[in-house]
């Protein structure tokens, strides 16, 4: 049995090809990409609409099969990997949309305690007692029993962090998360992930066209036409405007 060694990259990712449709539909869309992301890190892709970048955070989540090149996640290959493997590795991650795809018949404490009903190990006391701190955490203590039609879209991802990160992962995927919200909204959910994330130790790999959160990252990677075309230390290409 694999298990992780805290050493190695959180992310691992080595001449990855990826590929849309069969036979003569066949079509490459993602070309060698090579990529390492370490524990505590926070990392944002860039790059135009169509340069896969979407597409390699659905692979680096395990919810697309591949069988070419190698990307390994807390240390599990996920290259050629059964489906109730996949199936795992998703349990193991947190995910952020750009909808926030809350259950509308749901309140905001069922909706976040939800994420924690796939781990078994924890009781219902305890599932009750960390979704209600999160949400706290999160300016939310008032509204846990809102339902989320009585939310802003701001107060909604928000919510969606507060699931994502309820669990405590190791890993955190993020895919335009900001694309709905106005620029304080964005600024301010963007900011509780960076803050909760280095509290929790835990990885961010967070998709954007959005140029005004770029500060936040500790790395910046631009992708183009399925080509992982650079990889920086933020400091060295983004400056803030003070």
């Amino acid at each position: 049995m694999q298990t992780f060694n805290s050493s190695e990259p959180i992310i691992s990712i080595s001449n990855l090809d990826y590929y849309f449709g069969k036979n003569q539909l066949r079509k490459q869309v993602l070309f060698n990409i090579n990529l390492e992301i370490n524990a505590g890190e926070i990392v944002i892709m860039t790059g135009p609409s169509g340069s896969g970048k979407t597409t390699l955070l659905t692979l680096v989540g395990g919810l697309r099969s591949f069988q070419s090149g190698s990307l390994r996640i807390l240390g599990k290959e996920l290259c050629g990997a059964s489906a109730r493997q996949l199936t795992q590795v998703r349990r193991s991650n947190g995910y952020i949309f750009q909808a926030h795809n809350l259950h509308e018949s749901l309140t905001v404490i069922q909706n976040v305690r939800m994420s924690l009903e796939l781990h078994p190990k924890i009781s219902p006391e305890e599932m009750l007692a960390r979704s209600k701190e999160i949400l706290e955490v999160l300016g939310l203590g008032e509204r846990l029993n809102y339902y989320p039609d009585s939310l802003s879209g701001g107060q909604k991802q928000r919510v969606a962090v507060a699931r994502a990160l309820v669990s405590k992962p190791k890993l955190i995927l993020a895919d335009e998360p900001t694309a709905a919200l106005d620029k304080k909204s964005g600024r301010d959910v963007v900011e509780l992930m960076q803050k909760l994330a280095k509290e929790q130790g835990c990885t961010i790999l967070l998709v954007t066209h959005d140029n005004r959160i770029l500060d936040i990252a500790d790395r910046l990677i631009y992708m183009e036409d399925g080509y992982l075309i650079r990889s920086n230390v933020n400091s060295d290409i983004y400056s803030p405007t003070p």
